[in-house]
């Protein structure tokens, strides 16, 4: 069985999705799963509201091809027109696809409840970055002064930024120090800023920090999170999205700024504590069970009818998709 993902990816500093697509592209290849030309996959997986007119028309032409979809968002919850862009993307689930993968138990419940119909196949898988990459320092130790670290490719206020503005008003800047990594809407004085860094220079700056800190609202499953707990980063979290599930017993959540400061003492002060207890699935174990899911889809599909587009519903799709274009929610 061969796969492709159809996404445009951008090889420098982008966002979550974009780094762990292209680190379960490269774990495809080099397995020898992965094929560069959609038309000869079996499989195709479509990641979000990108490239879908691309993949109605592959699904049009190969009817017999596998599409699964990588659920993200919703995208209501990030912006103001997102949920006419999520019904779309809904629509075109249904219209195309054998099933869906989601990040995070708390991105499949908000998308339920912004509309979307559950498919008849679902798994939901969390993200991982290459291990080439981000993996933990061995015989790490604490710094001195403490370090933590954010990161961030969006500049969207969700991104945390309230959270980032009070600490660098109030952490006590004797015991910690703190680094952010990324587009920031706002200015820093205290806190280290750093523009976004590529991957490999981005797992070098994480290892050398203690901490990791996000304060992001409503994030399906925070690829930075993610990067940071494997490169052995016990987590202060918010209490918000999918950090519940990434995060586990590997650090501590946090509601708001009135227990931040002690969610952040109380990681240092059991620092060892909270990073044994970082046991999140590789890259390895996240591309078997996506690559699952689409043997699994296939097999229940051979049992039923071909899904086939007809004239008519890839003309409703695309007169549906020049509306939200026309009106800039694409």
């Amino acid at each position: 069985m061969k796969l492709h993902i159809l996404k445009d990816f951008v090889d420098g500093p982008w966002g979550g999705g974009n780094q762990f697509l292209l680190s379960l592209r490269d774990e495809w290849r080099n397995r020898g799963v992965y094929t560069e030309n959609p038309m000869r996959a079996d499989g195709v997986l479509i990641n979000s509201h990108h490239n879908l007119p691309t993949a109605v028309m592959l699904k049009y032409i190969f009817p017999k091809k596998s599409f699964i979809h990588r659920m993200d968002g919703p995208i209501n919850l990030t912006r103001k027109n997102g949920q006419r862009l999520d019904d779309f993307i809904f629509y075109t689930t249904g219209l195309i696809t054998d099933g869906v993968i989601f990040q995070s138990p708390f991105s499949k419940g908000q998308c339920l409840e912004s509309g979307m119909s559950l498919p008849s196949f679902e798994a939901t898988i969390i993200n991982a970055p290459d291990p080439n990459i981000f993996y933990p320092l061995k015989g790490h130790e604490l710094n001195t002064p403490i370090s933590l670290i954010a990161t961030s490719w969006s500049s969207n206020p969700k991104k945390g930024f309230d959270i980032y503005d009070f600490l660098d008003k109030n952490l006590d800047f004797k015991r910690f120090k703190m680094t952010f990594v990324g587009n920031s809407n706002i200015p820093f004085k205290n806190i280290e800023f750093l523009p976004p860094k590529n991957r490999t220079q981005l797992a070098g700056l994480l290892r050398q920090h203690d901490i990791f800190i996000t304060a992001s609202r409503d994030d399906p499953c925070s690829n930075s999170l993610v990067e940071g707990l494997h490169c052995g980063l016990p987590a202060v979290a918010r209490n918000s999205g999918g950090h519940p599930f990434i995060v586990g017993d590997a650090g501590v959540l946090f509601n708001d700024e009135t227990d931040v400061i002690d969610a952040i003492n109380k990681v240092a002060d059991n620092y060892d504590f909270y990073r044994n207890r970082i046991t999140l699935p590789d890259i390895g174990q996240v591309a078997d069970k996506y690559y699952n899911v689409f043997r699994d889809a296939m097999d229940i599909r051979r049992s039923g009818d071909t899904k086939r587009l007809s004239l008519r519903s890839l003309t409703s799709f695309y007169l549906r998709w020049g509306r939200l274009r026309a009106n800039r929610v694409i």
